[in-house]
């Protein structure tokens, strides 16, 4: 004779087993679902500095002590001042979403090191760049303290006419996605400074290559 409550309880265990096994799968499906939309999310707020191009205007950068530093379309500026250093990049955003720059590093030479920089050592700017997606925008930064020994070191490098490197530091605009991105200054023959980009490196993601 069937024992049916035998078999009553296999019956339900075996319902279980399959209700979890779709459970499961559908909860994959859902979390899977979910990464493809945060990464879409967060592709449309990726940015991305490149130079501008030759044929941009050239832009009007001013600084808090009140120069004004002309900077070329393709190009960048570095100008010796009697109590500071000034530099600007003419920049584009060639990424998704709004770039919020953050901080800048400068080498009295071009660097060519391939290893990623450490963040911690950027110097903060002191007033709020923004440069829209698909938009033209600048970067500017200053040395003003004479004990420091990196005025001194720009000044020279300038002053001699030889290639200079800024690292620039940059996110999205809730902070994220941060990028540093490595630029050259080569001097011309007529006296203003052309750009270039090296290298980019993904702070809180994994790079492209």
């Amino acid at each position: 004779m069937a024992d049916w409550v035998t078999i009553s309880s296999l019956s339900t265990a075996g319902g279980t087993l399959v209700l979890a096994g779709a459970t499961f799968a559908s909860v994959r499906s859902a979390n899977r679902a979910a990464r493809v939309a945060e990464r879409s999310l967060l592709a449309g707020l990726r940015p991305l500095l490149v130079p501008s191009h030759l044929s941009d205007e050239p832009q009007k950068v001013h600084f808090a002590d009140g120069r004004v530093v002309v900077t070329p379309g393709g190009g960048g500026a570095a100008e010796v001042g009697d109590d500071a250093v000034y530099l600007t990049l003419s920049l584009r955003n060639a990424g998704s979403g709004i770039a919020v720059l953050h901080g800048w590093h400068f080498y009295p030479a071009r660097n060519t090191d391939l290893e990623r920089p450490d963040a911690d050592g950027f110097r903060r700017l002191t007033r709020d760049l923004y440069i829209a997606a698909g938009d033209l925008g600048f970067w500017q930064g200053a040395f003003r303290d004479p004990s420091e020994p990196e005025l001194a070191a720009a000044r020279d490098a300038i002053g001699r006419r030889e290639p200079v490197s800024v690292d620039v530091l940059y996110g999205d605009y809730e902070g994220g996605q941060r990028v540093i991105s490595r630029f050259a200054f080569w001097p011309r023959d007529d006296g203003s400074w052309i750009s270039g980009v090296a290298r980019h490196w993904n702070l809180d993601r994994s790079d492209p290559r």
